[in-house]
C-alpha cells in the first residue's frame, strides 16, 4: 500500500545512513522502525497501572503478615501519630 511522508533534512539524513549501514533501503528501514515504535506504544498504552510501574516497586517482603491488616496503625507508629 502506498504511502507518503515529508521528512525534515536531519531525519532523512538519519534514514538514510541507517538504510547504508543496514545494506537495505529506506522503505524497510522504515517498515521495521514504524512496527517497533508502534508496537512499543501500543503494548504500553495496554497495561494496567501496576504493569507500568512494575519496575518501581519492589519485590522484597517486609517480614510482617499484618500489613494489610494493621497497615494504617503501623503506619501512625512509625510516624509518630495517633488519632
Amino acid at each position: 500500500m502506498p504511502f507518503s511522508a515529508r521528512l525534515d533534512e536531519e531525519t532523512n539524513a538519519i534514514l538514510d545512513r541507517t538504510a547504508k549501514v543496514l545494506r537495505t533501503t529506506k522503505t524497510e528501514v522504515l517498515k521495521k522502525s514504524i512496527r517497533e515504535f508502534c508496537g512499543r506504544v501500543l503494548e504500553e498504552k495496554g497495561k494496567g497501572p501496576y504493569e507500568l510501574i512494575r519496575d518501581l516497586v519492589g519485590e522484597e517482603e517486609s517480614g510482617r503478615g499484618d500489613l494489610s491488616v494493621r497497615g494504617e496503625e503501623i503506619l501512625r507508629e512509625r510516624f509518630g501519630r495517633r488519632t
